[in-house]
């Protein structure tokens, strides 16, 4: 028997040992990535289970009236959550009809036009928006931005827009400063860096051929844009729309600084208003009774059911483009 064939068994066993162990650690990552999602799905399960359990008692007692009534009277206990949901949707539209035109342009600019000297301190610089803490932001637009929409931005409003029908109740005074369109300014400038830093980082994925053959064939700048870069990033953009608004309907401190928390429905986007995230936040600490308490957590369910329904439409329609588009 030759040297060869007596290690070939030697050479089979450490096979078998290498095959078995890496099928060991294959089978253990299976089973933590499997885990990992499950305990995703768990904790998911548990929030909606707890917010249902915990606003019960507001829920059984108010019934459908909770999400139609305008009232929020901690002393009679009578409360009504359609002012916050108001509010919440209000400020969170108008900060994502704000932001995301100057988020995408941004991000256009800046992989597209601006000189590559200048393109990393200005993307740093956008992405440092996102890194202050949103009571900073709150500070600034209570002690800054308000105080200067009061006295210039909103008179002039007021004044340009008095006398036209829909307009004027639109932009009915008096100027109090805080308000809605103020909280809406905030949340747009919180949300503007997420926005700009994915979409630009969607934008880098493009295939350089591509821009360069629509460039060959002589199309400008916002041709190949338009035709070419973002219908490329379409699911990127819509990515980072979607975060940008969840960062809007879900943030707290700034919001409350500057909103004016008063639980009325306005139809001046210069009237002091509530959000869910602020009448959660200013109340929860002072709740005395249990249907106070299940009130705002009934809250705090509204906000997550409001958060799943945008959600799961914007993944239907990213699934409609994509059949329509047969990507």
């Amino acid at each position: 028997m030759s040297a060869a064939q007596e290690a070939l068994p030697a050479i089979r066993g450490s096979r078998d040992a290498t095959v078995k162990r890496f099928a060991l650690t294959d089978s253990i990552f299976h089973g933590m990535t499997r885990a990992a999602a499950i305990l995703v799905l768990v904790l998911l399960g548990g929030v909606a289970i707890s917010l249902f359990a915990g606003s019960w008692q507001a829920l059984s007692t108010f019934g459908f009236s909770f999400l139609t009534t305008e009232s929020w009277n901690p002393v009679t206990e009578k409360f009504g959550a359609l002012a916050p949901i108001y509010g919440t949707i209000v400020t969170s539209a108008i900060a994502i009809l704000i932001a995301v035109p100057l988020g995408i342009g941004i991000a256009i600019f800046l992989t597209e036009l601006c000189p590559r000297p200048l393109r990393r301190p200005i993307g740093m610089a956008v992405e440092l928006l996102a890194g202050i803490p949103s009571i900073i932001y709150g500070i600034w637009g209570l002690f800054v931005l308000a105080p200067f929409l009061q006295t210039t931005v909103q008179p002039f409003i007021i004044g340009m827009f008095h006398g036209i029908p829909g307009l004027n109740s639109l932009f009915a005074g008096p100027p109090y400063g805080i308000g809605l369109l103020t909280s809406s300014l905030i949340l747009a400038i919180m949300v503007l860096p997420f926005i700009t830093s994915i979409t630009k980082d969607v934008f880098d994925t493009v295939p350089p051929v591509l821009k360069e053959s629509a460039y060959g064939i002589g199309c400008t700048t916002w041709e190949v844009t338009r035709r070419v870069v973002i219908p490329y990033t379409r699911i990127g953009i819509m990515g980072g729309v979607m975060l940008g608004l969840g960062r809007a309907l879900g943030e707290t401190m700034a919001v409350t600084f500057v909103i004016g928390n008063a639980h009325r429905i306005s139809t001046s986007l210069f009237a002091p208003a509530t959000t869910i995230s602020a009448t959660i936040a200013n109340e929860f600490t002072e709740a005395v009774g249990d249907l106070y308490t299940s009130s705002l957590v009934a809250l705090g369910l509204i906000l997550f059911v409001i958060t799943f329904l945008i959600l799961a439409i914007a993944r239907y329609m990213l699934m409609r483009i994509d059949a329509r588009t047969g990507a």
